[in-house]
């Protein structure tokens, strides 16, 4: 196997932890921008792993991590809700987003 392998299975990895990390935000916030990358890191999640396949034929593996790097373009292009204030860099990674309170009368 051929170095670029690793990279385009790293690119894959990157890809679909975004996409997990983006439904889980969601799924604690509810937040509609956060729902949106969520599907929409279903389609770059599968592009990514397209080019993973692309990537292990020697002749088209170049192809494949332009797929990759397409995927991850466009899982950034997305706009979403600003979650986070004074939480650290561990919890941003995790998606370890705070739950919105709930209206007490």
């Amino acid at each position: 196997m051929d170095y670029l392998v690793y990279v385009a299975i790293f690119g894959a990895g990157v890809t679909i932890f975004l996409w997990l990390r983006d439904a889980r935000i969601f799924f604690r916030t509810g937040l509609p921008g956060y729902r949106k990358a969520a599907y929409w890191g279903v389609g770059c999640g599968a592009l990514a792993t397209l080019g993973i396949f692309f990537t292990l034929s020697p002749s088209f593996d170049l192809l494949g991590l332009g797929l990759i790097l397409g995927a991850l373009y466009l899982q950034g292009r997305i706009t979403r809700e600003k979650i986070w204030r004074n939480e650290g860099k561990w919890e941003r990674i995790a998606g370890s987003a705070p739950r919105p309170k709930a209206n007490k009368r």
